[in-house]
């Protein structure tokens, strides 16, 4: 039996923020189609857009198929899209029955065309991987944009560490071309953006007739209406010396660096393939330390991957120590099918994991509140994006990603005001308007 061509849409988005920016696009696409943008309980079509990266994230996805069967026997039409997708292809169908397109991160703009071919009842799958031909299909970026916007340079990772799955669900590393991304920033920036994040999964290996992510971010400065420019996730093989200049040249561009190191071992690093060392790792934020001497630092560690020793993780624990990062995100290892590391010896039991995950949080935790409290008696400019919990509440972030909570009279979502901060919390700061007048 033929279904009806769905009327309305609602796209869930898990794991990266790339992925938050492919759901956005998916959105759009659908928009322009002249679909609806609903809740998942009334949507005619919905759009799951997965991750790979953790095994728990994989599950996860398949649970939310499951709960879309609504209570009259009834279902929605089904898009399974993202990295699951890509990784799993025909599997997932014939996994999960109710799903009725499989579409990869590289193939979206053609979500319509593939509903519409579904409509008859026989799962339809989309995994191929053209190079970038989906930002060429897909329509202009609509108004209404988020404040803070997020925007994709780059995609894909040559670096092929042991544990991931980028190559093999987002391809090689591909830039998108200099005109391309300073278009859709013009047209985030008329929607409302006052703040970009260029996303990509190298994002600093970005480059276009031989201008460099540094070069990007300098002309990016020089656009009317934007003030903040971030970028993720970045790679410590990609961090060139003119990226390291711009923190100290280009106003707009925030004080904040995320760069992943993954683990303080030496010996699991090389396992890992990655490409730096403890202390190269040391002396590369060394350098960017004598840029930007307020720089705050983001990071991400691997707990458990195979053949981790205790001294190993020790390691780990001294350069955190060493390093005093801002923030941090870390992880037990989640082995991934078609991975090197998959396949190694020595697989860490997950009580160990567990354990070591659990002191490494601590210490990465310890460290965000003493930034956090480092910051009390300083006044700084912070970037609105919503309305608190509390009533007159408004949530805005600082230049170095703190989360920032101010009562005002008069603020709203992109307004730029100054903030004495007052007081301090594990996960954010509280700051006090010096007067009830909107900074400009």
């Amino acid at each position: 039996m033929t279904r009806p061509h769905p009327k309305s849409f609602h796209i869930k988005s898990f794991g990266c923020q790339m992925n938050v920016y492919d759901g956005d696009r998916m959105g759009e696409l659908l928009t322009s189609e002249g679909m609806v943008a609903v809740g998942s309980d009334d949507a005619d079509l919905v759009v799951l857009n997965t991750c790979h990266i953790r095994e728990r994230a994989v599950h996860r996805v398949y649970s939310e198929i499951g709960t879309l069967k609504r209570e009259d026997g009834t279902r929605p039409m089904i898009a399974v899209a993202g990295c699951v997708a890509q990784a799993e292809g025909a599997e997932v169908a014939k996994r999960a029955r109710d799903v009725d397109v499989v579409v990869g991160p590289q193939a979206y703009h053609r979500l319509p065309e593939l509903v519409a071919a579904a409509r008859g009842g026989k799962a339809v799958i989309d995994t191929e991987m053209p190079a970038l031909s989906k930002f060429g299909a897909l329509p202009a970026r609509t108004k209404g944009q988020r404040t803070s916007a997020f925007l994709t340079v780059q995609e894909g990772c040559d670096k092929f560490c042991t544990y991931c799955v980028v190559p093999y669900t987002r391809g090689a590393e591909v830039s998108r071309s200099f005109d391309a991304i300073m278009d859709e920033a013009r047209a985030l920036i008329d929607g409302g953006a006052r703040e970009i994040t260029l996303l990509g999964q190298n994002v600093n290996a970005w480059g276009h007739d031989g201008v460099g992510l540094d070069g990007l971010a300098i002309a990016l400065d020089k656009l009317p209406g934007l003030s903040r420019i971030r970028y993720m996730t970045s790679h410590p093989n990609d961090m060139t010396q003119g990226l390291i200049d711009a923190h100290r040249d280009v106003e707009k561009l925030m004080p904040f660096l995320h760069l992943p190191v993954q683990s303080g071992s030496d010996r699991i690093l090389k396992a890992m393939n990655r490409s730096h060392s403890h202390d190269s790792y040391l002396r590369l934020l060394d350098r960017v330390r004598i840029a930007r001497p307020d720089i705050a630092l983001s990071g991400d560690f691997i707990v458990g991957f195979p053949g981790e020793t205790d001294a190993d993780f020790e390691d780990t624990l001294t350069l955190v120590a060493e390093v005093g990062y801002a923030q941090a995100f870390s992880f037990t290892y989640s082995p991934r099918p078609g991975t090197p590391a998959a396949t190694m010896g020595a697989q860490i039991p997950k009580a160990v994991m567990d354990e070591r995950l659990q002191r490494l949080q601590a210490v990465i935790n310890e460290q965000q509140h003493a930034f956090n409290i480092a910051s009390i008696g300083t006044r700084t400019t912070i970037l609105i994006e919503r309305a608190g919990k509390l009533p007159g509440q408004m949530l805005g972030k600082s230049p170095w990603l703190q989360s920032v909570h101010v009562v005002h009279p008069e603020l709203t979502a992109g307004d730029l005001i100054e903030v004495d901060i007052v007081a301090a919390g594990p996960n954010s700061v509280t700051g006090t308007s010096p007067d009830t007048r909107k900074a400009a």
